[in-house]
């Protein structure tokens, strides 16, 4: 598929994306990884329905694409949370958009409220539910963030940079909590990071995108065992991995 940008007067347009070709199993975890301004975050707008693309077509879950897509959760580099709502309203905010949650909202919201509950204690956020954003550290809004995203129980699962923006302890810590959740609930992941350990340590299979116009140019299946501790990144094969990702990445920079 292919996305062109208008501009400002005619033939002033930029192509984010040009042939672009991704499957990713249902079930799986795709990460995408790629230079600066190669279409990264472009291919999750345009599979979960945010744009739609000039030429071609997308399908989640074998139905072609034609607005924002239901069955799929996001979450941002910044959790962008709402400051006067409490952690679990912040969680539950999606039930109150997506339908069918939104029709039963009201009269469900005891039920939403244990659900969102038992998905903060998930992620290590037992008894917070009651605070607010800023009251929380990054990496804890961050986790909240997760929930939220995960609170409809959505098919799909769409991470752009989730964890650039947090120290490297703290990154860590959450790549082993969205470990978890993926082992534990089995949705589909498509995680866009430039930190090619984390697409390493998390994925399956990444998927290298080349400069500007993006396009896939390179997969690399991820043959470490399942489930993977952090102790991991330290071997010699995973090292290989990620140097091997960071020369095909040099390779398409330009």
């Amino acid at each position: 598929m292919t996305l062109t940008y208008a501009g400002a007067s005619p033939g002033a347009g930029v192509t984010a994306v040009e042939g672009l070709h991704l499957t990713v199993d249902r079930g799986a975890f795709a990460a995408v990884v790629g230079p600066s301004g190669c279409g990264k975050s472009t291919l999750m707008k345009l599979a979960t329905g945010l744009v739609r693309p000039t030429r071609g077509r997308v399908s989640v879950d074998g139905t072609v694409v034609e607005g924002p897509v239901k069955i799929a959760g996001m979450a941002f580099q910044n959790a962008n949370l709402l400051p006067w709502r409490t952690i679990r309203d912040n969680v539950l905010l999606p039930l109150e958009i997506v339908e069918p949650h939104r029709r039963r909202f009201r009269s469900h919201r005891a039920e939403y409220a244990a659900r969102a509950d038992d998905l903060l204690a998930l992620v290590g956020l037992d008894g917070f539910a009651e605070r607010y954003p800023w009251e929380l550290s990054g990496g804890m809004q961050q986790r909240t963030s997760l929930c939220r995203a995960l609170i409809h129980e959505p098919a799909l699962l769409m991470l752009d940079e989730p964890f650039a923006a947090l120290d490297a302890f703290t990154r860590e810590e959450l790549w082993c909590v969205l470990r978890d959740l993926w082992d534990r609930i089995g949705f589909t992941v498509v995680l866009v990071t430039h930190d090619l350990r984390e697409a390493a340590f998390l994925a399956d299979t990444v998927h290298v995108m080349s400069a500007r116009p993006g396009r896939i140019v390179a997969g690399r299946a991820i043959d470490l065992p399942r489930p993977r501790d952090l102790d991991v990144c330290f071997e010699p094969r995973f090292v290989d991995i990620v140097h091997d990702l960071r020369s095909r990445i040099s390779e398409v920079r330009h």
